[in-house]
């Protein structure tokens, strides 16, 4: 056992466990090959499951000991999920970050509801408040539902935990929309605020659209709206560093 004094330096093993955590996955399988023998088990598997064969047991994320052979004359050659894994590489390892004109500076954030400005005002549960202090403005004062309405001018929600977790105090994120239980409407409306749209943006083409127009207009065919097709987005963008 490990006391609490001693797990912060205890040094986490770079490869995990080879010995699975399922002992009994696929007991059915190996009782059913076992009876009926590998041949007349196969046609049978073949017959009644879908895709027996897939090296991913229809997995959406591989497993990561699964080697994916992708050469037909050398077997040795192979891809697998994160090896080396950047936690196996012999010094420091240089942690990906994000491009200057990403939304977030953290590669990994892939939230949207922190900057789904388009659906702001839609959001019944979290009311554009400044919208709705000047409605109840031009509405009786007297009213006791418009005085009820003024009071719940704000969602009535949890503040989040503050980074409090069952495991302990985290840092890693100062905004607590990382995480569910850290959400709070406070900083969801800073996050909101500080992605509010506040220019028209050009298309990528637009310094280029005589060019592709002529291109068009050469060959006699119709202009299509904008400028579709591989390569326009930006090789930075579609290639992942590390």
């Amino acid at each position: 056992a490990v006391t609490a004094a001693e797990a912060p330096f205890i040094k986490p093993e770079k490869e995990s466990t080879k010995v699975t955590l399922m002992p009994w996955k696929g007991w059915m399988g190996r009782l059913l090959k076992k009876a009926m023998g590998e041949e007349r088990y196969k046609t049978v598997q073949r017959i009644i499951l879908y895709k027996p064969d897939d090296i991913h047991d229809m997995n959406q994320m591989p497993i990561p000991n699964t080697k994916v052979h992708y050469a037909l004359k050398d077997p040795t050659l192979y891809r697998q999920f994160r090896n080396p894994s950047p936690g196996s590489e012999p010094g420091t390892i240089r942690i990906p970050k994000a491009d200057e004109d990403c939304t977030t500076a953290d590669p990994y954030d892939n939230s949207y509801y922190t900057r789904d400005t388009a659906r702001r005002y839609l959001d019944t549960a979290n009311l554009n408040n400044d919208l709705q202090k000047i409605k109840l403005a031009l509405m009786n004062p007297n009213s006791t539902e418009v005085q009820e309405m003024q009071e719940n001018i704000k969602p009535e929600s949890s503040p989040g935990n503050k980074g409090v977790f069952a495991t302990g105090k985290s840092d890693f994120d100062e905004t607590g929309l990382r995480a569910a239980m850290s959400s709070n409407h406070e900083a969801l409306d800073q996050s909101l605020d500080d992605n509010m749209p506040d220019h028209l943006p050009y298309p990528c083409w637009y310094y280029d659209q005589d060019k592709h127009l002529e291109w068009y207009k050469e060959r006699d065919l119709p202009v299509p709206v904008g400028v579709t097709g591989f390569g326009t987005v930006p090789v930075s963008r579609r290639v992942a560093r590390w």
